[in-house]
């Protein structure tokens, strides 16, 4: 048996070595590799998504050495989805790449579906569950839409809580955003300690600490709130959940795809996909306001009212209900001009 394996860990895709790598040699070869891919420029988020799935790997048995093992790990995982699989094959192909090997990769096809959009009540009830920190960088996300690496990246210097502004450096390509915050999340970002001279916002090392300490304080709302589809919920989910109710609430892809700081249109279309998946069979309800001077038009106007028509010497508005499924009355959630992007 000792025989084979030791074979079985020879048999590494173009190996040239006889001795048999450690664990140890190995957890040094993924370190080495992971620094690898950030001098190649790859963002945060890849790199820590990347590391993940080799550890994963790892510990679940595959030789990393040894291609077909690390082929029979990956099928075997049942519970792994294609997506998940196809980015194991991407993790693994990278870090072959690194050493000059290659592999007959396996062929996963990531089916397109639309991602889950949980109620807004579900969003804050997280919030509320979760630690100073973590419940503010999930708010900052919410308000945002910004991706996890763009709000991890965040310095003081970002943030003017004098001007209730945040402004995003972008990655993966998009355009930089500045946004207008709520007051809830001001407070909550002064509430945050400052250490020495750091001008990080968070405690957190790296996005990788992010995502363990998300997880675990995800299972535990859930379990607290008896609501296992808060388990559903993952950072990506809120910038979702954002653009749809953006889209839904003013019918712009433009502003949708200025606001996610997209440079093509084609990655916002989703959204309009999904606001009419959710909203197809609900009836549209509106406020209706009367006016009858030049102040009180104005003020509507100002308040997000749209004009209608004359009445009785009166201009009468209208304002669609936010007591929608997916937003909360008196939410500041996705209007035009309340934690909306200025660029």
């Amino acid at each position: 048996m000792v025989t084979v394996e030791t074979r079985k860990e020879e048999r590494a895709a173009g190996a040239t070595t006889t001795t048999v790598p450690t664990k140890a040699d190995i957890k040094g070869k993924i370190v080495e590799f992971l620094w690898w891919m950030k001098k190649q420029g790859y963002d945060e988020d890849t790199i820590a998504m990347y590391g993940e799935l080799l550890d994963v790997l790892l510990k679940r048995g595959a030789h990393i050495y040894d291609p077909e093992s690390v082929k029979e790990v990956i099928a075997m995982q049942e519970s792994w989805g294609q997506s998940r699989k196809s980015n194991a094959v991407k993790a693994y192909s990278l870090f072959l790449t690194m050493q000059g090997l290659t592999w007959e990769k396996p062929k996963y096809k990531v089916p397109e579906t639309l991602p889950f959009i949980p109620a807004e009540i579900e969003i804050d009830d997280l919030i509320a569950c979760c630690s100073r920190q973590m419940g503010t960088f999930l708010q900052t996300l919410k308000e945002t839409a910004a991706r996890r690496g763009e709000t991890f990246s965040l310095k003081w210097t970002d943030i003017d809580l004098a001007t209730s502004t945040i402004r995003i450096t972008p990655e993966k390509g998009s355009n930089s955003r500045i946004f207008r915050i709520s007051m809830k999340l001001a407070k909550m970002l002064s509430a945050l300690p400052r250490t020495g001279n750091s001008q990080k916002v968070w405690i957190y090392k790296n996005v990788y600490y992010v995502d363990k300490q998300f997880r675990r304080q995800r299972k535990k709302a859930a379990e607290k709130l008896v609501n296992p589809r808060i388990l559903q919920i993952h950072f990506h989910t809120l910038r979702h959940w954002k653009a749809t109710i953006l889209y839904h609430k003013t019918k712009d892809v433009l502003y949708v795809m200025q606001f996610l700081g997209h440079k093509k249109i084609e990655n916002t279309l989703k959204y309009i996909r999904l606001e009419q998946a959710l909203f197809q069979n609900m009836p549209e309800e509106f406020i209706c306001k009367a006016a009858k001077t030049l102040k009180e038009a104005a003020e509507l106007i100002e308040a997000g009212f749209e004009y209608v028509t004359d009445m009785d010497n009166c201009k009468l508005f209208r304002k669609k209900k936010t007591t929608l499924a997916l937003t909360s009355a008196g939410s500041s959630a996705g209007e035009k001009g309340s934690s909306a992007s200025l660029v």
